[in-house]
């Protein structure tokens, strides 16, 4: 039952990690394996190796966590895989609908986040304010367009996956910003192994280096980066809200229409919005939900 949750909770990280604005990161904070993960990743190194020749392939395999890593890569890369198309078919038809709950999924985790910081002082304060500065900058940022060559492929895969760890700064929107979401997303529902691993590799390479960052921050400086990561989220919010404006659309890989730049505007009362608050409120829930599980 415990490896089954984790790999569920794989599959939420996955899910996340496809809709541009919303960080699989966020989903491991809320679910309470953030930490270990980090840790998990980290333990992968040199050490490992020695622990593999001198004491076996099940020391090794004990030392990295391996079953954790394995049961929740697993969720992650067939959520990544599986709901792809699923995914890109909401936010083409339903998009007020699928940001309205990933809303309310991060204001909960915002204020799940806060509560592990015990004190509140001025340099927790100063912090949650530049991550909020920083990810809301980052959020309003007009996308480029990048050609998709294999050097840039790789140096993308390295960027954003340390953006996927990170809770409200999320990686899909790091590549939509360069301009790489359409081919990388085109290439994961073509299976373009090419790309897939190029893409792969400079991922692992970001992954190994950046969760040692982030795995020693939480050791050493526990609220100063709670605060930090919260403030990360906050700032996310600019580009999660589910009410839109298109200022300029762009046509996809498939012909499609899509927006391009948005600029946020204020809803008007519909039955729509109706909805989309309901699905809000249920964002907040399942994050309370969560927790309460994770708790017990």
């Amino acid at each position: 039952m415990k490896h089954l949750w984790l790999f569920l909770k794989g599959l939420a990280m996955g899910a996340a990690d496809v809709v541009p604005g919303v960080s699989g990161g966020t989903i491991a904070f809320i679910t309470g394996i953030y930490t270990e993960l980090l840790d998990s990743i980290r333990s992968v190194n040199l050490n490992a190796v020695k622990t593999l020749f001198r004491d076996g392939p099940a020391a090794a395999w004990r030392a990295i966590n391996g079953t954790f890593l394995l049961v929740l890569g697993s969720g992650i890369l067939i959520a990544l895989v599986s709901l792809a198309k699923l995914i890109h078919f909401l936010l083409m038809n339903y998009p007020v609908w699928v940001w309205s709950f990933f809303f309310g999924l991060i204001i909960a985790s915002c204020w799940h986040i806060g509560k592990q910081i015990p004190r509140w002082r001025l340099p927790e304060v100063l912090l949650l304010l530049l991550g909020a500065v920083v990810a809301g900058w980052i959020s309003m940022a007009s996308p480029t367009q990048t050609e998709a060559t294999p050097l840039v492929v790789f140096l993308a895969g390295s960027v954003a996956i340390c953006a996927m760890i990170l809770p409200g700064i999320s990686g899909s929107f790091i590549l939509l910003l360069m301009g790489l979401y359409a081919p990388i997303l085109g290439a994961v529902k073509s299976f373009d192994l090419s790309i897939i691993g190029l893409f792969g590799c400079g991922a692992v390479l970001g992954l190994m280096a950046f969760s040692r960052l982030l795995s020693w921050l939480l050791h050493h400086y526990r609220s100063q980066t709670f605060a930090l990561l919260s403030g990360f989220m906050v700032g996310s919010l600019v580009k999660v809200w589910p009410w839109k404006e298109t200022l300029q659309t762009r046509i996809n890989s498939h012909g499609e229409e899509i927006p391009f730049i948005q600029s946020n505007i204020l809803p008007h009362m519909t039955a729509e919005t109706g909805l989309a608050c309901l699905l809000a409120l249920a964002g907040i829930a399942l994050v309370l939900g969560m927790e309460r599980i994770a708790r017990d």
